[in-house]
């Protein structure tokens, strides 16, 4: 019987590995190739002949089959005994070949085909070719070479095949992926000498495991039972490997336990077999039931000891073992499946250090251990060393990174937005034919997508001649993810066109374009065609579909849908309600829904539904449900997620609570992020604290981003401190930030309140990107300095620009013509306001018609205005009209809203001070002292006015 590499495969516990092809040829080696003194042992094992070719044939198969750090020594070794062979005989020559072909056979480099031709053409000279046992070494050898044309013609040319020769051939296609030959080979031979053996049995039954095909693996068996061959060692570890593979756990374990005789080979198979199978705490017993029976544990025992550690997080076990395989001499230096399984558990437990010290002491690497160490600096983010690693990889001239290596390192490209070193990894790709895999295109097409290339990934899409369903889901993601939601309708017609059989995934991948009120019709569609397929009963496609019925503003159908998976829902689940009523305006509900979670159902709050509530509370301003929703989370030990963190500084910063905001910043100093900087320096600027948040400004520990800037700006425009906002402009320009839409509306509207509106204008002017926010800070600014013509001219300007004014414009648009006196222009817009732009009139508007037409003495006017507003007009519109009456004294209109102030807002002494000062007006000096005397006995005190200059000396 012949074994070659391929013979082998079934039996390893590694062929249930996913990196099995990358793991097999360090792990089956018959000799330790890591030292020279084993070169020059072998060499003195085989004895030489006088030819010439065959000498030279051995030298160069002696250098080849060695790694390149010993490669000096065996040269060497091999001259030596070249120049010995010279003074040979022949008498030697025939067994010398067979030695040689067993070198080529078992080495761990593929020989090439020059060493293989130069065998032949030794066995064509010494007549050996007609012996069927070295005709069946050269064609393995072949088949190892890759290159199955000449195997093929060498097999034709054996005029008696036996068992051994189509043995050979067949594990020869299958070594070299060609399954479906192999089987057709295999029945080739039932109809040629119809008779088989065991190693028959094992080469077909490796076929067809690799090509998926469990019936007919059942059926070989069923054979070996039949003709009694089960009793073969080999074929009963390649079958407890297949039913493992199958996850047909039971009948792996009865062929275990049927093997009389077990060695080292069996018991890693039904470790590997448990491994494969979500069972690590089995491997372990496994082995150390294989201990007890004395049996001495291998490379692949400690492998899959070292496996089943990281699965079930043994650190202390897996250090032991990793300390007793030194002990053992199956240490990382000599076994690459000890070293790469060391690496992958080191790094598991974030012990990058470990690992990368297990790796420089290795002196011959495969792909498997470079692979593991770049996705281990990938995964803690370590880009530099990640990239570094593969440039040194790309240096090592025995192994050369592979799809995996690729598949590895895109998608940190793709997390960190890296598009140039993206751009690198698709160069060697092409480079090395790798982007015809699939799962490379794939990873391509999301890395492009994820860094906002979305062109470079539709070529690559239309360029794909076959495309699987991974490659519609990206794409689709893609569309998704860069806002082309119409393109990802499109494509998710065409997907459904193909016939395609579609997944959760495509779910997840269409439901997000639907993300506003226009894609709700197509949302409702894609809900039907989820009813049709069956997806309906998955609890994240529900998920899902609330998520979009709530970005598309449809909270009925969210609640209903959530209703509907009531008994099953996830904190997901809860979290999509919660967060549904935040956004579409519904708060008291959110806290409602928030109640019921706690109270009906057992899923537990997680961090985002600390953020989202605490979120609400900070919005409505209820200080006391935050400091018990505080007291919650204290409770629950999620205070130190960085998150919840910065969602408590920013409520308390909402109900005017600095104190309590700066004490949790305080206490976070170790673990302060930049998010939680720009909470702080934005609470201190909304609650007018401009000085401390400058103050905290220049103490940052991060560099700041367009959140800071806009932020810290605000604090200047309140402070009036022109020179701090020509500094921050300054910074915005050096670091390329002033091109963003909400530090370009911020500047214009620093500039404008600190008196500069010419410097307004001309940002407003450079601004390659203006935002709706930009065309309303503008507007605003020429309203400030009572340039309301130019308000009107700018704002009719941003409607040809196709810029759709907001409620924000509105305010900015009436305010100019209130500060201007134009008051039938203002009438005007606040009609083409509802009429044209559909945007119902809230207090702010009221407030400014109320103030201009009070600024114009039109009085009467302005309360008949009031008096048609459908809801009750708030307090600030009725404070609008007292403030106009106190202006053009008329005391009696004055008098009445100043009551029905009072009722409204008892505690405002700004009311007060107003009624006082008309009765001071007109002479009715005991009426204004009776009103003042009220305040005073209310406890209310109006707060002083300061005036503030910004003094740039020198």
């Amino acid at each position: 019987m012949t074994w070659g590499h391929s013979d082998c495969i079934a039996a390893s516990p590694y062929y249930l590995q996913p990196q099995a092809s990358e793991d097999y040829n360090s792990s089956n080696i018959p000799f330790n190739y890591s030292n020279s003194t084993t070169v020059i042992n072998m060499a003195a094992l085989v004895p030489c002949s006088n030819s010439i070719r065959y000498n030279n044939a051995f030298l160069l198969l002696a250098i080849q089959s060695f790694p390149r750090a010993v490669c000096t020594s065996a040269f060497h070794s091999a001259q030596h005994m070249f120049d010995k062979m010279l003074n040979r005989d022949s008498s030697s020559q025939k067994p010398s070949l067979s030695q040689a072909l067993y070198l080529a056979k078992h080495s761990s480099q593929k020989p090439g085909i020059s060493i293989v031709s130069a065998l032949h053409c030794l066995a064509l000279k010494t007549g050996s070719v007609d012996d069927t046992l070295t005709s069946t070494s050269l064609l393995t050898v072949y088949s190892r070479a890759g290159d199955l044309g000449s195997a093929q013609a060498l097999f034709n040319d054996i005029v008696t095949k036996d068992v051994v020769s189509w043995n050979a051939i067949i594990s020869s296609y299958v070594y070299n992926h060609r399954v479906q030959a192999a089987l057709a080979l295999f029945g080739e031979m039932m109809k040629d000498i119809g008779e088989f053996d065991s190693t028959t049995l094992l080469v077909v039954l490796s076929a067809l495991s690799r090509s998926n095909s469990f019936k007919q693996c059942r059926v070989l068996h069923g054979i070996s039972l039949k003709l009694c061959l089960d009793s073969d060692s080999f074929l009963a570890n390649a079958l407890t490997n297949m039913y493992g593979k199958l996850g047909d756990l039971n009948s792996a374990e009865s062929m275990f336990l049927r093997i009389k005789y077990r060695d080292t080979t069996s018991w890693n198979s039904i470790m590997g077999v448990y491994l494969y199978n979500g069972y690590p705490r089995k491997t372990l017993s496994c082995f150390r039931e294989m201990s007890f029976s004395g049996i001495q544990a291998d490379a692949v025992s400690l492998s899959c000891f070292i496996s089943a550690c990281s699965c079930l997080e043994e650190v202390g076990a897996g250090k032991s073992v990793h300390g007793w395989g030194i002990k053992s001499s199956y240490d990382e230096i000599s076994h690459l499946s000890v070293a790469n399984a060391l690496i992958s558990f080191y790094l598991k437990f974030n012990d990058v250090n470990a690992a990368e010290k297990v790796f420089c002491k290795l002196i011959v690497r495969d792909v498997v251990s470079w692979n593991a160490m770049i996705g281990g600096f990938a995964e803690k983010g370590r880009v530099s060393e990640a990239l570094g690693l593969l440039r040194k990889m790309q240096l090592d001239e025995m192994v050369q990174p592979n799809l995996v290596t690729a598949v590895t390192i895109l998608p940190l490209c793709a997390e960190l937005n890296l598009p140039q070193q993206g751009r690198s990894i698709h160069g060697f790709t092409m480079r090395r034919g790798l982007w015809l895999d699939l799962v490379v295109t794939n990873s391509l097409m999301n890395m492009y997508s994820k860094c906002n290339i979305l062109r470079s990934s539709e070529i690559l899409f239309k360029a794909m001649p076959n495309r699987d369903l991974i490659s519609w889901n990206t794409m689709i993601a893609g569309y998704t993810q860069n806002g082309c939601s119409k393109e990802a309708w499109v494509l998710f017609r065409e997907l459904l066109g193909s016939g395609m059989q579609c997944s959760m995934s495509t779910v997840l991948a269409i439901l997000p374009s639907c993300d506003c009120q226009e894609a709700l019709d197509f949302g409702e569609l894609v809900h039907c065609w989820i009813l049709k397929s069956g997806f309906s009963n998955n609890v994240f496609t529900v998920n899902a579909l609330m998520f979009m019925y709530m970005n598309c503003g449809d909270m009925v159908a969210c609640f209903s849908l959530f209703q509907s998976i009531s008994v099953i829902a996830d904190v997901d689940s809860w979290n999509t309600v919660i967060v549904g009523c935040v956004r579409n305006g519904y708060p008291g509900e959110a806290l409602e829904a928030f109640n019921l979670m706690r109270q009906l159902s057992r899923v537990n709050p997680d961090p985002i539904t600390m953020v989202s509530i605490l979120s609400v509370c900070g919005n409505l301003g209820l200080v006391f449900y935050g400091k018990f929703i505080h007291g919650f989370i204290l409770k629950t030990l999620m205070e130190p997620d960085l998150r919840v963190r910065n969602a408590l500084i920013t409520m308390y910063c909402r109900c005017d609570d600095i104190k309590s905001a700066e004490s949790i910043f305080c206490r976070s100093h170790c673990s302060r992020n930049l998010c939680s900087w720009n909470c702080m320096i934005s609470g201190l600027a909304q609650n007018k604290d401009g000085k401390r948040a400058l103050k905290l400004f220049r103490h940052m520990e991060f560099d700041p981003n367009e959140i800071t800037i806009v932020s810290i700006l605000s604090a200047c425009t309140q402070l009036g401190a022109l020179r701090h906002g020509m500094e921050i402009n300054g910074y915005a320009f050096r670091f390329g930030l002033h091109q963003n839409a909400f530090i370009s509306a911020a500047l214009v509207d620093m500039y404008s309140k600190c008196g500069r509106l010419e410097i307004s204008v001309r940002v407003f002017r450079n601004s390659m990107e203006k935002s709706v926010a930009s065309w309303n800070s503008m507007i605003s600014a020429y309203g400030f300095h009572g340039h309301g013509k130019k308000a009107i001219e700018l704002f009719l300007e941003m409607c040809e620009s196709g810029i759709r004014g907001t409620r924000s414009t509105f305010i900015s648009l009436l305010s100019a013509c209130s500060h201007s006196g134009l008051v039938d222009e203002g009438q005007l817009y606040y009609n083409l306001m509802t009429e044209e732009f559909g945007i119902n009139p809230t207090t702010e508007h009221h407030v400014c018609m109320v103030d201009m037409l009070g600024r114009a003495g039109r009085l009467a006017k302005a309360y008949e205005f009031i008096k048609q507003i459908p809801t009750e007009p708030a307090a600030g519109v009725w404070g609008a009209l007292l403030s106009a009456c106190k202006d053009h004294g008329n005391l009696e209109m004055g008098k009445s809203i100043a009551k029905h102030l009072f009722c409204l807002e008892p505690e405002n002494a700004g009311y007060y001070v107003s009624l006082s000062h008309m009765y001071a007006a007109v002479g009715r000096w005991p009426n204004a002292v009776e009103v003042r005397r009220m305040a005073e006995d209310k406890g209310l005190k109006k707060p002083p006015g300061c005036s503030l200059i910004d003094v740039c000396l020198g």
